[in-house]
């Protein structure tokens, strides 16, 4: 039965049939999100580059954050 709230189909439905929050709660905010995007690419609608493209929004959030915080250490950027 889909649950909307707590488990929506698109939620369990990938082939493995683990839910991809027992991965990503061990993420960060952003690596996390990256992954939701592409575990999930194509099951809620059937739109996947829109998912992949929201994987990469993230993923790409996360580099900036990693260089910050790496040139902030250091003074210089990596």
């Amino acid at each position: 039965m889909n649950d909307p709230v707590n488990k929506p189909s698109h939620y369990t439905n990938h082939p493995s049939g683990v839910e991809c929050i027992e991965i990503t709660e061990h993420m960060n905010f952003c690596l996390g999100n990256a992954i939701k995007y592409i575990w999930r690419a194509g099951l809620k609608n059937d739109n996947a580059i829109e998912d992949l493209m929201k994987a990469e929004f993230y993923i790409k959030r996360e580099i900036d954050r990693l260089i910050n915080q790496s040139s902030d250490a250091t003074g210089s950027v990596v």
